[in-house]
C-alpha cells in the first residue's frame, strides 16, 4: 500500500471527521502540488444519470461517481496516484463503448483487458532473471533461488480491487502483472511510471491480454509466512503453467 498510503491516511482522516468520501478524495487530489490529479472531482454515485455508462460519464464530465466503501476509496486513491493511467483507461473504455453503440452485454477483448488492468493490475521493475522466471511461472526459482534479486525489484499495485483484497489478505490473492518491464531509468519516480504506462496502453496491445499472474503475497517482504520456503509448495496457489 506504500504508493497510496499518505493519500489514504489523509482521506480516511477526513472521512472520520464526517466528510463524504467523494469530497475527501477531491480535497486530497487538489492538495497534491503540481499533479494532474489536482483537477479531479469525485462526486456522489447519485450524480450518475440513470442509463448513463459509468466510464462514459467520467469521460464526458471529468467527474468520478463515488460510493462510500473500500472499493471506491481505493479507486479514488489510484486516480490521485496514477492520474495519467486512469485517464487513458477511461478514454479507451469510452472509445470502445462508443464504437459498440453502447455498453452492451459483451465487453469484448479490449474492454475486458481494460477492466482487468483497472481492477487488478500491477507494474514490475525487475532484473531480467526475475522476469523470465515469472513469465515461465517457475515459482521456486522466482521466489526461492532468485530471492536476493527481489532487493533490486519494485512491484507497484495499480488495480484498486487488488488493493481492496489486501485489506483482509489471503494466500491466493493474485495480481495481473502488465507484461512490460518498467524502465530501470525511471527509478522509483511513480509520476514517471504513470506517464510511461499511460503511453503503453493502446487497443491493439490490450487485445492480446498482456498480463501474467503473480500471487503477490509470495513476494519477499510482503507476508511473513513466505520466509519459509515451504510456503511456495502449495500448488493450488503457485500453479504450474498450462500445457
Amino acid at each position: 500500500m506504500a504508493p497510496v498510503a499518505a493519500d489514504g491516511v489523509a482521506v480516511r482522516a477526513a472521512c472520520e471527521q464526517g466528510h463524504p468520501l467523494g469530497d475527501a478524495l477531491t480535497d486530497r487530489a487538489a492538495a497534491v502540488p503540481g499533479s494532474p490529479a489536482a483537477t479531479l472531482r469525485f462526486v456522489s454515485q447519485s450524480d450518475l444519470p440513470v442509463g448513463m455508462a459509468y466510464e462514459q460519464h467520467i469521460f464526458d464530465t471529468g467527474r468520478v461517481p463515488t460510493r462510500e466503501g473500500l472499493h471506491d476509496f481505493f479507486n479514488g486513491l489510484c486516480w490521485i496516484r496514477f492520474p495519467a493511467t486512469k485517464r487513458r483507461l477511461n478514454q479507451l473504455q469510452a472509445g470502445e463503448i462508443n464504437s459498440a453503440g453502447g455498453v452492451g452485454q459483451l465487453r469484448g477483448p479490449v474492454r475486458d483487458a481494460l477492466t482487468l488492468f483497472d481492477e487488478n493490475a500491477a507494474l514490475l521493475q525487475a532484473p531480467d532473471a526475475l522476469w523470465q522466471a515469472l513469465l515461465q511461472r517457475e515459482w521456486q526459482r522466482l521466489f526461492v533461488e532468485l530471492r536476493p534479486l527481489w532487493a533490486q525489484a519494485r512491484l507497484v499495485l495499480v488495480g484498486h480491487a487488488l488493493m481492496e483484497k489486501l485489506v483482509s489478505p489471503y494466500k491466493s490473492i493474485t495480481a495481473h502483472v502488465y507484461r512490460a518491464t518498467v524502465p530501470l531509468e525511471l527509478g522509483a519516480d511513480l509520476a514517471a511510471w504513470d506517464t510511461w504506462v499511460a503511453g503503453q496502453l493502446d487497443p491493439v496491445n490490450l487485445a492480446t491480454k498482456p498480463f501474467t499472474p503473480l500471487p503477490v503475497l509470495g513476494v519477499p517482504g510482503w507476508w511473513a509466512a513466505n520466509e519459509d520456503a515451504g510456503f511456495y509448495d502449495d500448488a493450488s496457489v503457485f500453479r504450474a503453467p498450462r500445457v
